[in-house]
């Protein structure tokens, strides 16, 4: 075979390779379009069947900031409103040693339907006076935050007006309500991410209370 019928062999071969490259590729890329989908359908099965055999709730989001020690925030105080006996209901000031009792921080709306479902929750949690509650008013219109305490009553020992939500950034809020326990030392014992219901106060709250009461009292950490 001369030099130019071999050159000529292996171009043809070349070209004869080319098409089936290219139709393998495409048939590649058409199996991984096929197969992604069906793997995170199998993935999300999976992460249900554990949640369904567990029990595990998925409302229940852990925080990163529980066992680390609470933001000192200071807020004004919601122009308006007053505590039982008629004086003005203060401003939040965490950071300070309080007390010396838990302090429990809410952070509600009055735009937050969720809220309205667990106000009288609040009331009657507002009688326990072994620890404190508290307020953050979460982006919300002075009026209609008065309006809502006027309406629903007021369980708050002090509120403060987070108006622009800068310093619930601090905390790691992303929607309310939430609600944080706090130790006498600052640290967070114990968050509920949504709406208390009697079985989180029950399972949840109150059992993180009795922690922070039978802690040995000490100086509050700086914040993390």
């Amino acid at each position: 075979m001369s030099v130019e019928e071999r050159d000529e062999t292996l171009l043809a071969t070349a070209s004869t390779d080319e098409p089936q490259t290219a139709a393998g590729s495409r048939r590649g890329g058409v199996r991984l379009v096929v197969v992604l989908p069906l793997l995170l359908f199998l993935g999300l099965a999976a992460v249900f069947l554990y949640q369904l055999v567990s029990g595990h709730d998925p409302k229940e989001i852990p925080s990163v900031l529980v066992g680390k020690t609470a933001p000192m925030t200071v807020l004004p105080a919601l122009q308006g409103a007053s505590l039982p006996d008629g004086s003005p209901t203060p401003g939040l000031d965490l950071s300070g040693p309080g007390d010396g009792r838990p302090v429990l921080v809410n952070v509600f709306a009055s735009w937050c339907a969720p809220c309205r479902e667990e106000h009288p929750l609040l009331m009657q949690l507002a009688k326990d006076k072994r620890f404190r509650l508290v307020a953050i008013n979460y982006k919300d219109k002075p009026g209609n935050a008065r309006a809502f305490l006027s309406n629903l009553g007021d369980p708050y020992a002090a509120i403060g007006v987070d108006e622009k939500g800068a310093a619930t950034i601090d905390w790691g809020v992303y929607g309310v309500p939430e609600s944080f326990l706090v130790a006498p030392d600052g640290e967070i014992l114990y968050k509920q991410t949504g709406p208390f219901t009697p079985e989180t106060i029950e399972n949840g709250l109150m059992p993180a209370v009795e922690k922070a009461l039978q802690r040995e009292p000490k100086d509050r950490a700086k914040t993390s």
